[in-house]
């Protein structure tokens, strides 16, 4: 068995489509049960072998089932346990996720419901420890397609596509009717953003996007972004409008000397290196500054590319300005990666915040006097954000937060706080509940040393 396939599934059916719902069947399984991200299950490169084997339309469709398997899955979940007598064994092997699959492309993809249900069926039959209930997937999957509409009104005790820890936690963070329009972009899947080097509007009106927050340009275009215009040329890269937000808070940054903490996949480090800077980045994995170098090479851009642990780094001099995206639980990125809602668990935004606040206190000492620092994060939870910023005031005499102000992010007046730090939510920008609008999660305060 090839490694990185699921224990008991057999390698390869010769019914069409099989190896896909197989791949899809894993993947899911690593994510949910093992906590993987999903990005590096269906990594081209090194991730689950049965997905780099298949053709390209093939990924496509496991991409489209593990996404509404995934966005949906406390739905799903909710719908299976009324089909059933009784809870299924462990021991089954793999019969909930094979059923989860199949639900998924009945319930919320356009594949006919016999197809799903005939190859969940092989598949269960081709696993020897699920090889027993076969029948039990036949005949729930069956039901489910004749109820479906019914099915698909029943109750959901959290959110659709949330565990229930973390719907209770944003519901008493923002409030009933912000938590309800952010569920609802989050089951949209989002538009293609890219940031440029310059010309947006050029851009939009080559690509057929819009410019978006005055310098992002917003793509409703499928497809592999190696082959649209302008990519093999170096005058774009993707990067949410939302995570484009951070960096312009530094202001003009021509000719300082900047540098960008956390730096991969290194989005922010092309915006300051494109804005004129002289830039260091600066990640702790030598693996994702690979990324990093290639992008640079692409565009064009130049940036001094450094592999270390920013608490045992000391650089040789104070810079003019420094951006840390801190490590985070990334809930803010859940419209494109709803599988994070399942590979994160509670004690993990601790574990970061901890974190958060290390690399913060240790990253303030290297500016120099007058010089700006902003902080931001991926992040809905508050841990990471808004409290992380009072406590590092608090303790850290000599610091001042500046607010941001609208005409600096596109306008956005409905993403600045009270208090003045940016704070994106996935149903601003028009709500998100429409294919061209939202943004991801983002959280950003701006300090200056005094």
């Amino acid at each position: 068995m090839a490694k990185g396939t699921a224990k008991g599934l057999g390698p390869g059916a010769p019914a069409p489509g099989l190896a896909a719902r197989r791949a899809a069947v894993d993947v899911l399984g690593h994510v949910v049960h093992k906590h993987r991200p999903l990005d590096l299950e269906l990594d081209p490169a090194g991730g689950h072998p049965g997905f780099r084997a298949l053709e390209a339309k093939d990924r496509a469709l496991v991409r489209a089932i593990l996404g509404a398997a995934l966005r949906r899955r406390s739905q799903i979940e909710t719908i299976l346990q009324s089909l059933l007598d009784r809870p299924v064994p462990e021991k089954t092997g793999r019969v909930m996720d094979i059923l989860h699959v199949a639900a998924a492309q009945m319930l919320f993809l356009d594949i006919p419901d016999r197809a799903a249900v005939s190859l969940a069926v092989d598949l269960a039959a081709a696993d020897k420890r699920a090889r027993l209930y076969k029948g039990l997937v036949n005949g729930v999957l069956r039901r489910l397609g004749r109820e479906k509409d019914a099915l698909l009104a029943l109750p959901v005790d959290g959110a659709a596509g949330l565990p229930l820890w973390l719907s209770t936690r944003w519901r008493d963070t923002y409030g009933a009717a912000t938590f309800d329009a952010i569920l609802a972009a989050q089951a949209q899947e989002p538009a293609l953003d890219l940031s440029v080097k310059s010309d947006p509007e050029g851009w939009a009106e080559r690509l057929g996007g819009r410019v978006v927050a005055n310098r992002s340009v917003r793509l409703q275009r499928k497809g592999a972004v190696e082959e649209f215009d302008g990519f093999n040329d170096g005058g774009w890269w993707v990067q949410d409008a939302a995570a484009a937000l951070p960096a312009r808070l530094l202001g003009d940054v021509s000719g300082q000397r900047v540098i960008d903490l956390c730096a991969a996949p290194g989005g922010k480090t092309a915006q300051l290196a494109a804005a004129g800077a002289q830039v260091t980045a600066l990640d702790i994995s030598e693996k994702r500054l690979v990324r990093v170098r290639e992008n640079l090479a692409r565009l064009g851009l130049a940036a001094d590319v450094i592999a270390a642990d920013i608490r045992a780094h000391e650089p040789a001099e104070p810079y003019d300005a420094i951006l840390l995206d801190a490590p985070c639980s990334a809930t803010g990125t859940m419209r494109r990666h709803p599988d994070v809602a399942w590979t994160k668990r509670p004690a993990d935004i601790a574990t970061l915040a901890a974190l958060q606040g290390e690399l913060l206190g240790r990253a303030a000492g290297w500016l120099r006097p007058g010089g700006l620092i902003v902080y931001c994060t991926c992040s809905l939870e508050p841990e990471e954000g808004e409290a992380q910023i009072a406590a590092f005031l608090a303790a850290t005499p000599g610091y001042a937060l500046v607010p941001v102000q609208a005409e600096e992010i596109g306008g956005l007046a409905e993403c600045i706080t009270p208090e003045g730090y940016l704070r994106s939510l996935p149903c601003h920008f028009g709500g998100g509940t429409t294919p061209d609008g939202g943004l991801d999660g983002f959280f950003a305060a701006r300090l200056r040393r005094l």
